[in-house]
């Protein structure tokens, strides 16, 4: 099959978990930068791409890419790409996201607009006609300027990845559910240790570990733009990459994850989306404050979201909040414990400095995941390192 390149955007920071989703597939990874990460595969690589991967945030594929410094050199950049090899005569097409950073081009109305002027061109010698419809398939395309280098891709995935279509109810600030499955990717947790999350709010962390214990593909329950392109993807492809996932699914399996809150009524909303995800009977949900937690197995994961006190009628009550996660962190005996916080004083109140610590962007919000790790388990209690 003819090898394409594919391109995966991620959060920043983040490129290290993608980068080994997409070994694990079978990619061959062709470039890592910051927020993306551009790897090898065929035409049969989008559905997969798509229904497996947990921590992109799309897929594109790939057109083109070229210097510009100048407007006429971005509409004769755009102009050389082969449109009409991905985009049919009555394709809808458009170009719906440029960014630029350190560049000359600056301005995301005008690089869409000459783009799309440019690709008018090309494809009127192309089919030789004067119009077009424009009233079939989707085709947005979206295109990144870095250092005067223009990266063109196709979107094939429409909606952004995180919208895995199970959460259909949100709690004040949720983590995206890319965001969720890659932070409990960068620790060491798996199906025989036991996950609590303690301000579970909609329930993203809980129901992302479920998903990745029972190995449900997070793009099996939605459908993707490129579902519409069967000029390039047989529909054969996306039946295939269904099976597939279908075939690995063990939802029959002893886990222990957990999810509290305070709130009755978010705790509800948790059960409701794990439910649409598939995933209720392995998560049990409870309305309980974190004062309250306590557990009496060791070697146990927490893995949380807490409050930050961005509005500041809520701030003060953080000193509080996060002095009662040290106190129950104190009595989770061996246990590991993973907080996404913009709070500053969190080791203070956690009685010890984070082994390690990484900043992370949730959203436009600059936060830091600090990770107390808990001794590991002694070897005899077998697979659970």
């Amino acid at each position: 099959m003819e090898k394409i390149e594919l391109i995966a955007p991620c959060h920043f920071g983040l490129e290290a978990v993608l980068k080994r989703e997409l070994q694990d597939l079978g990619y061959e990874i062709s470039c890592v930068e910051d927020g993306r990460i551009t790897f090898y595969g065929d035409m049969a690589a989008i559905p997969r791409a798509n229904i497996f991967l947990r921590t992109a945030e799309r897929i594109l594929l790939k057109v083109g890419s070229f210097r510009a410094t100048t407007f006429e050199e971005l509409f004769q950049g755009t102009k050389n790409i082969p449109w009409e090899n991905y985009i049919p005569k009555d394709g809808k097409f458009w170009v719906t996201k440029a960014s630029s950073i350190k560049s000359k081009l600056f301005s995301p109305s005008d690089i869409q607009s000459i783009m799309k002027k440019a690709m008018v061109e090309r494809m009127k010698q192309s089919y030789h006609v004067e119009w077009f419809p424009e009233d079939q398939a989707e085709y947005p395309v979206r295109v990144f300027l870095y250092k005067d280098e223009v990266c063109v891709g196709i979107d094939t995935s429409g909606t952004s990845l995180h919208k895995r279509g199970y959460r259909q109810l949100t709690s004040k600030a949720p983590l995206t559910e890319t965001l969720a499955a890659a932070l409990i990717m960068l620790t060491p947790w798996n199906k025989s240790r036991i996950l609590v999350d303690p301000f579970c709010g909609s329930g993203t962390f809980p129901i992302e570990a479920a998903m990745m214990a029972a190995n449900i593909a997070p793009g099996m329950n939605r459908n993707f733009t490129a579902e519409a392109w069967t000029n390039l993807i047989p529909k054969k492809s996306w039946y295939e990459a269904v099976n597939e996932a279908n075939d690995l699914i063990e939802d029959d399996i002893d886990v222990d994850i957990q999810g509290y809150d305070i709130d009755g009524a978010v705790v509800k909303s948790a059960r409701e989306n794990a439910r649409e995800a598939g995933v209720d009977h392995l998560i049990h949900f409870q309305e309980r404050p974190v004062g309250a937690l306590n557990h009496p197995k060791k070697y146990g994961f927490l893995i949380t979201n807490p409050p930050y006190g961005e509005r500041l009628e809520d701030r003060e009550n953080l000193p509080a909040l996060y002095s009662q996660i040290g106190e129950a962190y104190k009595r989770l005996d061996s246990w590991s414990a993973y907080i996404i916080t913009s709070y500053e004083d969190i080791e203070k109140y956690m009685g010890r400095k984070a082994d390690k610590n990484r900043k992370i962007y949730n959203g436009m919000l600059k936060t830091y995941y600090y990770q107390f790790l808990g001794p590991k388990p002694p070897r005899r209690e077998a697979g659970i390192n």
